[in-house]
């Protein structure tokens, strides 16, 4: 089911006044649609469309809203009646498709509202007419003072502001005034079709109406009667005095709202008389704080004369003791830096000593060969004198060697010692 904001009207869930205001241009629209194409731009939730095919040749009601769409479908199967979901702005039907036009209470809620009577312009026939409404500017914000601009409208136009901007796009153009006006109706008890009106009203005044309704046109209109619609519930007599009794049952309860707001705003006076003399007996007990606060405030003005006075008796010790820390890190610094330098010259003697020592260990294996070479030779040689010696003491000991001797032929051979 659509749902009423304010803005959608939906029959039965709107009060009669404001439903027959907005039917009323229905009513006023229906005597230019019979026998023709009509097109209902921003349609809702399709009860004029169906007004309107009653005596249409078809009717195409047109929404930007697909729940007002659906419910229109729902609501009004008619066979000369068909709904569209599209843009007042944008509509995508061939050009002259339509004999007559209307669109009522939505060029205030559109950003590009020339675009609605550039469209219009479009789809209406040569012949066709174009009905369109608006409310008035100036009764509209007086009669929203205290409940605020309306959030639904983007433009909203006086009289001249209105008719200048019709005027600029269709070349004939009849304005007519909506308004709620009071009369008394004398009418038969018998079916009758006849209506006479006579009115003495005073000439029309746009400052002051309700609404704008224009019937626009390319080519010239004949006659611009006035209209007066009279609904169902038209006994006006009747309606104030149901709206009388409604307005005094609100009154009784509002009465009763007052009567217990009363008796709450009594016990909030013993209350708020309670809470006063409980708050000079705080104030009383605040002053003793305050004064308590005071002596605080000196003590504690004093103490922060003596921290200050530490403190900075504080920064000259710290001051000394960085200096002489200053001092500690100079001397560790030259210790470290001489520590450093030993550790260096150290290390190159200790380097020095090590390839002194590698070259003497290398020597020291030639040594040790050459002595073991020459120990071998000298070996070698015992054995070769041991050798000698042996064939010496036998050559010596021969008798040949003897016999030589003897005849002093041969050599003298002498034994080593």
């Amino acid at each position: 089911m659509a749902e009423f904001t304010g803005e959608r009207v939906i029959p039965g869930q709107v009060e009669p006044d404001l439903f027959n205001e907005h039917f009323a241009r229905y009513h006023f629209a229906s005597r230019l649609a019979c026998g023709k194409r009509v097109l209902d731009i921003a349609c809702g939730t399709g009860y004029g469309s169906a007004e309107l095919a009653a005596v249409a040749r078809s009717v195409t009601g047109l929404d930007v809203s697909s729940d007002a769409i659906d419910h229109a479908r729902e609501h009004y199967p008619l066979p000369n009646l068909e709904f569209l979901q599209a843009s007042a702005e944008q509509i995508p039907l061939p050009d002259h498709s339509f004999d007559l036009i209307v669109a009522f209470e939505v060029i205030e809620h559109l950003e590009d509202y020339p675009a609605l009577l550039e469209q219009s312009r479009r789809l209406l026939s040569p012949s066709g007419q174009f009905i369109v409404s608006t409310p008035n500017k100036l009764y509209y914000e007086d009669s929203r003072r205290d409940s605020g601009p309306n959030p639904f409208h983007v433009h909203e136009f006086e009289y001249d502001e209105f008719r200048r901007l019709l005027a600029g796009v269709f070349p004939h153009v009849s304005l007519f005034l909506q308004n709620h006006s009071d009369s008394i109706t004398f009418q038969p008890t018998d079916a009758t079709h006849s209506i006479e009106v006579r009115s003495t009203a005073p000439p029309p005044e746009p400052g002051s109406a309700h609404f704008f309704v224009a019937v626009c046109a390319m080519a010239p209109q004949l006659g611009s009667p006035t209209f007066v619609f009279v609904p169902t519930t038209a006994n006006t007599l009747r309606e104030r005095e149901l709206h009388i009794a409604k307005l005094e049952k609100e009154v009784a309860t509002k009465s009763e709202w007052l009567d217990r707001a009363l008796t709450g705003h009594k016990a909030l006076v013993e209350q708020h008389q309670q809470q006063t003399d409980e708050l000079q007996q705080r104030n009383l007990w605040a002053g003793q704080l305050n004064r308590d606060l005071t002596a605080s405030q000196d003590r504690v003005g004093q103490l922060q004369t003596e921290l200050a006075q530490e403190q900075t008796a504080a920064k000259e010790t710290v001051a000394q003791y960085e200096a002489k820390l200053r001092e500690l890190e100079q001397d560790i610094a030259d210790k470290a830096r001489w520590a450093l330098e030993t550790e260096q010259r150290l290390s190159q003697e200790l380097d020095a000593k090590c390839r002194e020592l590698a070259q003497c260990v290398s020597l020291l294996h030639e040594s040790e060969n050459t002595v073991e070479e020459r120990t071998k030779w000298a070996l070698q040689l015992q054995k070769e004198v041991e050798a000698l010696e042996s064939r010496l003491s036998a050559v010596s000991a021969s008798r040949w060697y003897r016999v030589g001797r003897t005849l002093g032929l041969g050599p003298e051979l002498r034994q080593p010692s």
